[in-house]
């Protein structure tokens, strides 16, 4: 059996807003599983390499819509991992301004 994560069943790795007035924001068949936690994907900054499904529009825009990798309950434990990868990105873009 494998070992649980430290995070799993944990309430701060899961949120819901049923009262916002767009949950949910992204097509579901499993809306008490969608996770409202991460309404902004911190991901989004990592481009091409942020591991969810989206799609380049014709001028330039990152396009989530058919995403749903941050609002998986399963998904706090990947997204968290990613944030070394975040602050990297951040570093470069930073590093390029000087």
């Amino acid at each position: 059996m494998a070992q649980k994560e430290s995070w799993e069943g944990k309430s701060y790795s899961f949120f819901q807003n049923r009262a916002c007035e767009f949950f949910p924001c992204h097509k579901t068949e499993r809306t008490e599983d969608f996770n409202c936690l991460f309404c902004y994907c911190p991901l989004y900054t990592l481009g091409r390499e942020c591991g969810g499904n989206f799609r380049y529009l014709e001028n330039g825009i990152k396009d989530c819509s058919n995403c749903l990798l941050p609002h998986r309950r399963e998904s706090y434990g990947y997204i968290t991992k990613r944030f070394g990868d975040i602050a990297a990105a951040m570093q470069r873009q930073e590093d390029t301004k000087e």
